[in-house]
């Protein structure tokens, strides 16, 4: 389980290269949608918004997607 705001979400959406939500969904196993659920806020399992700053304090269950969405977006900065 990881907590994060909507809007630090919103920055990693923003900051992944074309095409990495489908990449994240191959790798994962899973769904297109589902990545893109995670980070659109309309997630349907394991997703929880509450109001706080930032747009609201996220709820994730299931931290995977993050993970490697972090991971492809410091790969791309950096290069690698």
């Amino acid at each position: 389980m990881i907590r994060t705001t909507f809007n630090k979400l919103r920055e990693v959406k923003d900051a992944l290269p074309h095409g990495s939500m489908d990449a994240i969904a191959t790798e994962l196993g899973i769904a297109s949608d589902e990545v893109r659920g995670i980070f659109n806020g309309t997630a349907a399992n394991g997703y929880h918004l509450d109001p706080g700053p930032d747009g609201g304090i996220v709820t994730l269950d299931d931290s995977r997607i993050l993970e490697v969405a972090l991971r492809v977006v410091w790969t791309s900065k950096n290069g690698l």
